[in-house]
């Protein structure tokens, strides 16, 4: 035990923060984050370097050209955002969103409504698409909005977590280009783990985050920018209204530009050796074999659910997410009772719905270092015995 030394000072210091941090070891089967695998919590606990040192610029080199690989694009402003998947969001906002310009937003769950929110702050006019919860849109919706509004921007989300639906992006991005608006996609729940090719669905920007399929502490976020984006950011009327987020001055400390890099602010140095480490994984096992994984993967899951005699939220097989799986909650049983009892007897952290879901669905994460055959097993285990004890009346609840 430390010693507490003697201190004239009025406020002391907790008690609780005079031993080492101890934290529990759970297998994460939620949305998000996921857990990430022993090489790269390994690699996040390497000596922190200088964030000009050439050793750790050449990390950052390594994590463009990996998301390149991993976005499927030549764009050459490919780099991670020092902050989480919202950070990214906002980014791509910040950038490309000046005071007054007309924004559309796909609103189908939660991202595009804060994306839409996120734009509003920043002084756009904003409109909306809308489907209930659970569905996708079709191309005659979203050039019919493109048509009406006439935005310089388009938001959509690839892969809505909070609905555990998949946005089909195939013409999307040649419709934006037709009616002269930038695209703008959400990959936060999907890259790594399911087919985007972003040059040739002709996305201008991409952003996502590193604690899903990428198997990442969250902390540094991925996001790609298209000559045409670029353009529009370079050609800007006013200043990016955030500094952190200045792509101007970030691509310069990222290398995109010919200039000597230079201090813009400190990057999440063991972030960055962590997001490293996942793609570099990533890039090992091939993409089109962890597409196929997740695929699989999934496909048995909701199979599994099916023989317990439960009902998938997303009823057409085509539009659900492999990545996050919503399961309705049958009548009669707690859904918060039975993510505890999971979480108490077998140590898994599964969730509850998230806006317009929450308290209807339990949602199911098979992300990255995560999805395997035997995690689907375990699941199904649990599920099965939770509800048993359920109806049996027998769970209790520790809150």
């Amino acid at each position: 035990m430390a010693h507490k030394a003697q201190s004239a000072l009025p406020i002391s210091a907790p008690t609780s923060l005079l031993t080492p941090i101890k934290v529990p070891q759970r297998l994460l089967m939620g949305p998000g984050p996921s857990n990430a695998s022993p090489r790269v919590l390994a690699a996040s606990a390497l000596p922190l370097l200088g964030h000009l040192h050439k050793e750790f610029l050449d990390v950052m080199d390594e994590i463009k050209e990996g998301l390149r690989y991993i976005f499927q694009t030549n764009n050459s402003l490919t780099i991670a955002i020092s902050g989480t998947g919202h950070a990214a969001m906002e980014a791509a906002i910040a950038n490309v969103v000046e005071r007054n310009d007309k924004v559309l937003v796909a609103v189908n769950g939660l991202w595009g409504a804060r994306v839409f929110d996120l734009s509003s702050r920043y002084g756009a006019k904003v409109t909306t698409i809308k489907k209930p919860v659970g569905q996708v849109f079709t191309l005659e919706e979203i050039e019919e909005g493109l048509i009406r509004d006439k935005p310089k921007l388009f938001f959509i989300t690839h892969a809505e977590s909070s609905a555990t639906v998949l946005q089909p992006l195939e013409g999307i991005g040649r419709l934006c280009h037709k009616h002269n608006c930038l695209l703008l996609v959400d990959t936060v729940a999907s890259l790594g783990g399911i087919p985007i090719k972003v040059d040739e669905l002709e996305i201008d920007i991409v952003y996502s985050g590193a604690q899903k399929c990428l198997s990442s502490p969250p902390g540094a976020s991925p996001i790609s920018f298209s000559p045409r984006a670029w353009d529009k950011v370079k050609n800007r009327k006013t200043k990016v209204e955030s500094f952190y987020f200045d792509l101007i001055q970030l691509a310069n400390y990222w290398g995109v530009d010919d200039q000597p890099r230079r201090y813009h602010h400190t990057g999440p140095i063991s972030s960055f050796y962590a997001l490293r480490e996942g793609i570099s994984i990533l890039c090992n096992e091939g993409l089109e074999n962890s597409w196929r994984r997740h695929k699989e993967n999934s496909e048995l899951l909701w199979n599994e659910l099916q023989k317990l005699g439960l009902e998938l939220y997303v009823k057409k097989k085509i539009a659900r997410l492999p990545t996050v799986t919503a399961v309705n909650v049958p009548n009669g049983i707690n859904w918060k009772e039975v993510a505890t009892f999971i979480m108490q007897k077998y140590n898994l952290e599964i969730s509850g719905g998230l806006g317009e879901t929450a308290g209807k669905v339990w949602r199911i994460g098979l992300m990255g270092y995560n999805c395997t055959k035997e995690n689907v097993q375990l699941i199904t285990a649990a599920m099965y015995d939770a509800l048993q004890q359920q109806r049996q009346g027998s769970v209790k609840s520790s809150l």
